[in-house]
């Protein structure tokens, strides 16, 4: 149940299985390895096996970061739109 804390791709995988409901929805395990799936993102948990990555993006440049920058954009747009009315 380890937390990816930043974006990355797959160098390195022994049956590497990631939840990544957090950002899909998706509820199934998504099996990732070096020929089909290498891409890694932050926000998610490592479900089952072991990995090593490359680390592509971390923080507002992540992939979690990008949702929640644009999540806060929307409510501080509203919440400046408030303070004016």
């Amino acid at each position: 149940g380890d937390l990816l804390p930043a974006d990355g791709v797959l160098i390195q995988g022994n049956d590497l299985k990631i939840d990544e409901s957090a950002l899909t929805g998706e509820s199934d395990h998504v099996r990732k390895s070096l020929d089909k799936d290498p891409l890694l993102l932050s926000g998610t948990h490592v479900m089952e096996g072991s990995g090593r990555m490359v680390v592509t993006a971390v923080g507002v440049n992540s992939q979690s970061g990008i949702i929640f920058t644009l999540l806060g954009a929307t409510g501080d747009e509203e919440d400046s739109r408030d303070r004016k009315g």
